[in-house]
């Protein structure tokens, strides 16, 4: 099985081309910048350049996107482009070379406004059946994409798997705020409860998504860390998280102490990934509990993945109010 990654530059990409080749897999990465994992440079707005990479690919896992961080830098227009036609060209090309699977990486960022209830509701929890409110143009073509997988799944009989990815960059928070309340490591910690994955853990959602797809045909599912939560905790979370994560976890505060880290005060939403563990197999290996069971290990709780491949930043330029500009 021939393996066509796009966005092989990028941090997911990289780290599935990485896993592919560490398996001896064919695989070929495709991205507009040039890298140790791009086998072809060239962009997926050229169809031309799209039909040539698919040449020989059985399957497809399409991570190239222009992102959150892109909004203050790049114009609508360019987004359509790139996370839109874009896709469209993958998929029209998938279709015509007979590929088997087709694995979309959207995001959790396509909720939009439904992550952010108001401030005297319960946290969100978030699972597949909550309908999209995109507030950016990120989310918008995204969601866009979506809907062209669905459509040539169900039209053209391309198994089609769209997996909505929580956070798994390393790099630091975009709020300024945050970034002064918590260190980096401590606030990814955190967000293991409730709104990230280890990169190494997306991966493998994304590889059992290629080998499932031909059986699901067409699927829809959140990828996040399992969070501890259950639907009941969903006031407490918002009013009082860190009394729930004590609850739960009773040593926290001795091995969040011993580093100097702290527990978030409130949760507005809980992730659900049980749809895609239940339907791809998938189980995600570094959760809360496992970020504990480092600390009391003395060691670090991300993948050698995640290490590896450090932080690669969104622009050539480099800002000095954040990792990224942010629009208000």
């Amino acid at each position: 099985m021939s393996v066509l990654v796009t966005g092989s530059a990028g941090h997911l990409g990289e780290a599935i081309v990485r896993r592919l080749r560490a398996e001896g897999r064919e695989v070929r990465g495709i991205d507009i910048k040039a890298s140790a994992f791009t086998d072809q440079v060239g962009s997926i707005t050229d169809e031309a350049f799209v039909r040539d990479a698919m040449s020989g690919a059985t399957s497809v896992i399409h991570s190239a996107t222009l992102h959150k961080p892109h909004v203050a830098t790049h114009s609508k227009r360019e987004f359509v482009d790139t996370n839109v036609a874009g896709t469209v060209a993958l998929l029209e090309a998938a279709v015509a070379h007979g590929v088997k699977a087709f694995v979309f990486t959207s995001t959790t960022s396509a909720f939009g406004a439904a992550l952010s209830p108001r401030p005297d509701e319960p946290a969100a929890w978030i699972d597949e059946d909550v309908m999209p409110i995109p507030k950016n143009i990120y989310g918008a073509t995204k969601i866009a994409a979506e809907g062209m997988g669905e459509l040539v799944a169900r039209k053209d009989g391309l198994p089609v798997i769209v997996l909505r990815t929580s956070r798994f960059f390393p790099e630091d928070d975009d709020n300024a705020g945050v970034r002064a309340e918590f260190d980096t490591s401590n606030m990814q910690a955190n967000e293991l409860l409730y709104r990230r994955a280890d990169i190494d853990d997306i991966v493998e959602a994304h590889l059992l998504a290629v080998t499932r797809a031909p059986d699901i045909r067409f699927g829809r599912y959140i990828v996040s860390a399992t969070p501890p939560f259950t639907r009941n905790d969903v006031a407490a979370l918002r009013t009082d998280a860190a009394a729930v994560v004590r609850r739960l976890f009773p040593d926290v505060d001795a091995l969040y102490g011993a580093r100097g880290w702290k527990l978030l005060p409130s949760l507005d939403r809980v992730y659900d990934s049980g749809r895609a563990s239940r339907a791809l197999g998938w189980t995600p290996r570094r959760d809360f509990a496992f970020v504990l069971d480092c600390l009391r290990r003395g060691e670090d709780f991300r993948s050698e993945m995640a290490r590896a491949i450090g932080v690669k930043g969104y622009h050539d330029a480099v800002f000095d109010e954040g990792p990224y500009p942010v629009v208000g």
